[in-house]
């Protein structure tokens, strides 16, 4: 990708997210891009995160792959649309609907769509693709912090 991905360009005072900040050496450091009008995150989850049998991913990874690609599309998406830079979003809803297991052993992809901005507010739908199956989807509203530093 050309572009600096979403989360790299999130102030310092919010980058520290475990999902996404690029600040937090510990976190996934998930990046988020423009793909045409949606949004894509590739990751390959560590073996550590194993649902309750062997070879799947347990439901709050996914959780969390959705809801941090989710805020930075909306960051993105609400900065294209007032053409300024990305600030940061928080999460007040977040649904995951778990379609079929996702295996642990393959890249992940997460695409976004965004369904409506408001205000400070910005819904995203979002689909957890492995091999080409979606194994999840699901629906984010974020809103966008009134002050950053």
């Amino acid at each position: 990708m050309s572009e600096p991905a979403f989360q790299d360009q999130y102030p310092d005072d919010y980058a520290h997210c475990y999902g996404c900040g690029r600040l937090n050496v510990a976190g996934h450091q998930l990046k988020s891009y423009w793909d045409e009008e949606e949004t894509v995150c590739r990751h390959t989850p560590d073996p550590k995160y194993t649902g309750g049998f062997p070879g799947f991913l347990y439901g709050g990874m996914i959780a969390s792959l959705i809801d941090c690609h989710g805020a930075g599309t909306a960051a993105a998406a609400k900065a294209r649309e007032d053409g300024k830079p990305i600030s940061r979003f928080v999460t007040a809803s977040l649904k995951v609907d778990y379609l079929v297991p996702t295996p642990i052993d393959t890249e992940l992809e997460v695409r976004g769509k965004v369904v409506e901005i408001k205000g400070r507010k910005v819904t995203v739908d979002l689909r957890v693709i492995a091999a080409g199956a979606t194994c999840a989807t699901g629906t984010v509203v974020m809103v966008q912090l009134k002050e950053q530093h």
